[in-house]
This record gives C-alpha cells, sequence and structure tokens, in this order.
C-alpha cells in the first residue's frame, strides 16, 4: 500500500467501516431537503450511507424535473 494511502486512508479501510463525516453531512443535508429525516442515522456503514446518499439524490433530480 503506498504512503498516502496509509496516511488518508485508503478506500479498503473506509469499505467496511463506519461512514465518514462528510457522507454524514452530505446524507443529513439531502434527507432533509427530500423530507425524509429518517434516512439519516449516525451508526451507518460507509456502504449503507453511499446507497442512501445516491438514492436521495435520484429522488431529488426527479422531484426537481417536474
Amino acid at each position: 500500500m503506498s504512503m498516502a494511502a496509509l496516511k488518508f486512508g485508503g478506500v479498503a479501510e473506509r469499505i467496511g467501516g463506519q461512514m465518514t463525516r462528510a457522507q454524514g453531512l452530505r446524507l443529513r443535508s439531502l434527507a432533509e431537503e427530500a423530507y425524509q429525516p429518517k434516512q439519516y442515522a449516525g451508526d451507518l456503514t460507509f456502504e449503507e450511507a453511499e446507497r442512501r446518499i445516491s438514492a436521495l439524490k435520484a429522488e431529488i433530480a426527479l422531484a426537481d424535473s417536474f
């Protein structure tokens, strides 16, 4: 593994772990924008947070298209 990956944490370390702070902030913001506050939870995994972020982005884009 490269020094940069060790210093900043590689993808492999994040995938199995908890969501990042940036993901949490983004997810909370999107959940509020989509009027779905229950989509945010502080104990999500990295993968689940990414899945919810993608789903909320798609839902918001669909609502904005009308």
